[in-house]
């Protein structure tokens, strides 16, 4: 499979639900905004809802850091893109980044730690090799994407050697 650097196919607009008493999005529909994507790309990776059917294991945030750029309005289309920083064999390290659709202005970011979960006994396991093996294909990919200035700095992953 060939991958996007950064992977970019998730877009929908703002819902009157989401806008605030200030006219803009509430923050936490950033957060949803940003899971509908990531739930996209953990389909591309193999660890989406048909993954944890069939090997009762998962991904838990363990660590989320936000930043908001700019306000969108009602009916403002978002794009979010993906960015794959590191992973190894129980953690993933990835890179979110919300753009408005149509005039490309920066909206939000949010970086994620996410750690592979058996979620029979609940504790951290290696990820099974399908997901691995296109982890590694995205990290080629992706390797030679700068680092986002806006990332923490302390959810570092080493990018996986082959």
């Amino acid at each position: 499979m060939t991958f996007e650097a950064p992977i970019a196919q998730w877009q929908e607009p703002v819902q009157e639900a989401w806008v605030d008493y200030n006219g803009h999005m509430n923050i936490a529909y950033h957060t949803l905004i940003f899971f509908n994507a990531v739930d996209q790309f953990y389909e591309m990776i193999g660890l989406g809802q048909p993954y944890k059917e069939a090997k009762g294991m998962t991904t838990f945030a363990v660590e989320c850091h936000v930043g908001y750029q700019r306000e969108v309005k009602l009916g403002d289309e978002v794009k979010v893109s993906i960015q794959l920083l590191g992973f190894d064999e129980k953690r993933l390290h990835y890179f979110c980044t919300m753009n408005h659709a149509t005039e490309d202005y920066p909206v939000a970011t949010q970086e994620y730690l996410v750690l592979h979960v058996d979620l029979a006994t609940k504790k951290v396991t290696p990820f099974s090799e399908e997901p691995l093996e296109k982890m590694a294909e995205l990290m080629e990919a992706h390797k030679d994407l700068p680092i986002p200035p806006q990332i923490c700095g302390k959810m570092k992953v080493p990018p996986r050697q082959k």
